[in-house]
């Protein structure tokens, strides 16, 4: 498992594969991005297996140095915090931040009042399922139609459609430039940039240089449409 860990890049690790890494491990191979899980616990990590049996895991303390760098820590594109318990959560930001500055830390807080601290640890985002948990209550009882079209989004399996977001990086282009014509199962939503949002964006809307495209689409074709924008800049 260590020697498949290495021969990852770009990946991403999950700390903790209890209720709430599971439901992130199966985000992340439905959306198929390779991905890493560390966890003490061999029944979790028995049951992962038996779902996913292609699945890199350690099994080892994953707020350990050496663990993390076995998971390819300075290589990772991102790292979850998603134990059951915050102080673990906070040292495995820490020390994943120490490892590799760049890495994009999501932290799980059981206890609302650690947000602060986790974040200080150096999560780059912190989650509360208790909290997304009443948000998701709410959302059924004032919009159930909208959340009935997400959850069929999620767990339709012949379409996986997911809203996704996708690096440009060709300022100075035009939406019509891109020919996203060329991608049938792609829906473009909105276009993020460090000054703001544009929803809906006109096919005139110009690129900046770190615009981001939020879209709708599926995993195939979102592979498709970044390896066809990575070819547009050279």
């Amino acid at each position: 498992m260590e020697k498949k860990a290495g021969n990852l890049d770009n990946h991403y690790i999950v700390c903790g594969v209890g209720k709430v890494g599971f439901h992130i491990v199966r985000e992340l191979c439905s959306t198929q991005r390779p991905c890493v899980v560390v966890d003490l616990d061999r029944e979790h990590l028995r049951q992962l297996h038996a779902t996913y049996e292609d699945i890199v895991y350690l099994e080892a303390d994953s707020a350990d140095n050496d663990t993390l760098i076995a998971a390819g820590v300075e290589r990772a594109k991102g790292i979850f915090a998603a134990t059951d318990d915050d102080n673990q959560n906070l040292v495995i930001s820490l020390t994943a931040k120490q490892l590799n500055p760049t890495i994009h830390v999501v932290a799980r807080c059981r206890e609302l009042k650690n947000v602060d601290k986790l974040k200080a640890a150096g999560a780059d985002a912190v989650v509360s399922p208790s909290h997304i948990g009443g948000l998701r209550m709410a959302s059924e009882m004032v919009r159930p139609t909208t959340v009935s079209f997400l959850d069929i989004m999620l767990r339709d399996k012949d379409q996986n459609l997911r809203v996704e977001e996708i690096s440009v990086g060709l300022p100075g282009s035009k939406i019509a430039d891109l020919n996203l014509d060329k991608f049938p199962d792609t829906l473009l939503l909105a276009v993020r940039t460090s000054v703001g949002w544009t929803y809906n964006p006109s096919r005139d809307y110009i690129l900046d240089v770190d615009s981001q495209l939020v879209v709708m689409t599926t995993p195939a074709e979102r592979a498709k449409l970044e390896d066809y924008l990575q070819n547009r800049k050279k």
